[in-house]
């Protein structure tokens, strides 16, 4: 048996040869082959367990997601035409249907054939949009894939922090912020530093991670909040209570990455408690996996989902443990990302009809048979995947010195 407590060198073969794999073999043919709409343009990722079609409509963040993913593998993978042609249809998808031209934001929800549906009082769709486009710009080289990336990124932060035109949610009693705006404009703002070169990326950036590190992260009771008050303090009640380990998670490796770009040892060392905080309180002690939502204080939690086991935190998991052993050495993230490795491969995997399973029970025996809907398509586990094989090869990099 492997020693699976170490990071030896035949187990970074091991891995390296699991992840191609899926990616390449795997995950990315059965999104292309299923989820191209060639009739009207743009993806269809509602899909069930063999890829047949369940529903026409489309998510305007998977338009974006499955943009980023091909521009992202022409780039940094392989030059390789088909990915870019497809790339390109699905930019000219989002320029032809997924704007409102009466504000110029963009949809969240369009029908097939690109007629809106729904608008969400968030921007993510601008920040998916923004990536996409960035990879395009670095793919062609044309300039204005580069200004349609920096104008959505401006977009993205500038609706968060003064949303116009957009009912709130909630009424004024109990402000509140989340962890989603700082994480998604870190993640998005290294991607556009690299594609574009955006030349404010690194203040917002730190902008970012100071807001995470102010009023989300708490080491005094070694926690990331999900959701705080305007000064950063815990809201004692149900949604403010709530964690999200996996998305913790994520954002921990956001900031390790971060870490590494710049070999700034107190980002790593920061990304590195995060995800031991997070870990500690999200995993699953009894059937193994992370738990979708935990309560800060130990107490139940009002979602009935929350003992479920989702795709994209284990995807997150497995990138954050493995990037934590590439910036530290330390055999313990290399325990952790096989125990969050094997868990995944073990329950999440169609081993029939490919791709993986997005929903689980508790103890791993899969809720849903579907493969991909609005919100689960082809982006976080290629994404894993692709992070992965490029961490292992820094390893090994590193140990060849």
């Amino acid at each position: 048996m492997p020693d699976l407590t170490r990071m030896t060198d035949d187990r970074i073969a091991e891995l390296h040869g699991i992840y191609s794999q899926s990616l390449f073999g795997d995950v990315l043919p059965f999104w292309i082959q299923h989820a191209i709409d060639h009739e009207h343009g743009g993806f269809i990722t509602s899909l069930d367990r063999d890829g047949s079609v369940i529903d026409t409509d489309k998510s305007v963040w998977q338009q974006g997601r499955f943009t980023w993913l091909l521009g992202e593998l022409y780039n940094q993978v392989a030059p390789n035409p088909l990915w870019l042609d497809v790339a390109k249809q699905g930019a000219q998808f989002i320029d032809r249907h997924c704007f409102d031209a009466e504000d110029g934001r963009m949809w969240f929800h369009v029908t097939r054939e690109g007629k809106p549906i729904r608008k969400r009082r968030y921007a993510f769709s601008e920040s998916f949009a923004s990536i996409a486009y960035g990879e395009l710009a670095q793919a062609t080289g044309e300039d204005a894939y580069a200004e349609k990336a920096a104008a959505m990124f401006r977009q993205f932060v500038e609706h968060n922090l003064e949303p116009k035109n957009t009912e709130p949610k909630f009424t004024d009693t109990r402000p509140t912020m989340g962890l989603g705006f700082p994480m998604i404009t870190i993640v998005t703002a290294q991607q556009l530093r690299e594609t574009i070169a955006l030349p404010d990326a690194d203040q917002w950036i730190d902008r970012s991670i100071d807001s995470i590190v102010k009023n989300f992260v708490k080491p005094d009771i070694q926690c990331v909040m999900e959701t705080v008050s305007p000064a950063g303090e815990i809201i004692n009640h149900f949604d403010g209570r709530t964690l999200n380990p996996g998305h913790a998670i994520e954002g921990a490796w956001f900031i390790m990455h971060e870490g590494l770009h710049r070999d700034d040892s107190q980002l790593i060392e920061m990304g590195c408690n995060m995800l031991d905080w997070m870990w500690q309180r999200g995993w699953d002690q009894q059937h193994g996996g992370l738990m979708y939502f935990v309560d800060v204080y130990g107490k139940p939690v009002q979602e009935y989902w929350h003992d479920m086991k989702f795709w994209w935190p284990h995807n997150e998991a497995v990138i954050a443990t493995l990037m934590a052993y590439l910036a530290t050495g330390d055999d313990k993230y290399a325990q952790m990302h096989a125990q969050v490795h094997d868990w995944s491969y073990q329950h999440f995997p169609d081993t029939e009809h490919g791709e993986w399973y997005g929903y689980l029970h508790r103890d791993g025996t899969v809720s849903s048979p579907l493969k991909g809907n609005h919100w689960k398509g082809p982006f976080h586990l290629p994404r894993m995947l692709l992070v992965c094989l490029q961490t292992l090869e820094k390893i090994q990099a590193k140990r060849a010195g």
